[in-house]
């Protein structure tokens, strides 16, 4: 029920034009990603980062972006492709300094290392210093929303949210919204209203492990590793039969590759330590494959190799 309240009430036009400014702490693919995607629908944004050069790296990862999304949009046309870029890029401000960058925001959006006690201080620094009706956000893709607002007060709580973007951001259309117990429900709707006011589809879901996606994601990945050190069939074979007997677009190792080891090895290894429900689960259980390609710096598709070579 609170769900469809949710839904019911993200569709009305007041919650549709509540959020107008954007500010996104982090600059690298995931935040450059929300940035971009938040001013291609009209919205005001500063993307913040440590210093100038990560900034200057954010804005020539969306000028690059934006240009492949012009080139299809206008594909004979030069001048409107330029145009669109332009424009977009018009509505993002670059900043090194968060404090300015959330003062009158409506919507800050956390896109930083998966650091609880990191997220934990920068939303401590930051709460103080944005507006009361300012809806504070993790992009966390494994770490409990609650948790990471813990140390808040209660008011600032009540308006944390969690907002899980998937990578390439533009492209992926799916945005899970994470509510803890203590969100209220026009917050809730609110982010509902945002993730679909930048053309994405809102999937909301309680504050537990994994959320919905890696939560039924990582057992899978977790078990093709399992087959591969039972020595039950090749990581290529166990790909195929997924692929083709399962209609998969990607395999499990493909998968695991293109994710990341280290980030998955990362997640594993925190639910198997001490998540709720998790905690010894010998679905999460270290796998000695996976640590030795980490420990090894065979990363998957950004190390240039990992259960595959690139």
């Amino acid at each position: 029920m609170i769900y469809t309240s949710v839904r019911a009430f993200s569709s009305t036009r007041g919650v549709q034009s509540t959020i107008r400014r954007v500010a996104v702490v982090g600059g690298g693919q995931m935040g450059s990603g929300i940035a971009q995607v938040a001013a291609t629908f009209n919205h005001n944004v500063t993307l913040v980062d440590v210093n100038q050069e990560a900034l200057d790296k954010s804005r020539t990862y969306m000028q690059k972006s934006l240009a492949r999304v012009a080139k299809k949009k206008f594909a004979d046309d030069a001048q409107a492709q330029k145009h669109f870029v332009d424009d977009v890029l018009g509505r993002v401000s670059m900043s090194t300094t968060p404090s300015s960058a959330v003062s009158n925001a409506d919507l800050v959006v956390e896109a930083i290392v998966e650091n609880i006690k990191v997220k934990q201080d920068l939303f401590a620094s930051l709460a103080p210093l944005a507006p009361r009706s300012c809806i504070l956000a993790s992009n966390t893709s494994s770490l409990s929303i609650a948790n990471i607002a813990e140390p808040l007060d209660a008011q600032v709580r009540s308006r944390f949210v969690g907002l899980h973007f998937f990578n390439p951001v533009p492209q992926m259309k799916l945005v899970e919204v994470v509510r803890s117990a203590e969100a209220h429900n026009d917050v809730v709707a609110k982010a509902v209203a945002f993730v679909e006011a930048i053309g994405k589809a809102p999937a909301v879901c309680k504050d537990t492990p994994g959320f919905i996606v890696n939560r039924l994601l990582l057992p899978y990945m977790m078990e093709a590793i399992r087959l591969l050190e039972r020595d039950v069939a090749s990581a290529r074979d166990i790909d195929t039969a997924m692929k083709l007997g399962a209609g998969y677009p990607m395999g499990p190792f493909e998968l695991c590759d293109y994710v990341g080891l280290d980030t998955i090895k990362f997640i594993v290894d925190g639910w198997h330590k001490d998540a709720p429900g998790l905690q010894g689960s010998e679905l999460f259980a270290p796998s000695t494959k996976l640590n030795e390609l980490v420990a090894s710096g065979r990363l998957g598709v950004k190390s240039g190799g990992g259960f595959y070579d690139y």
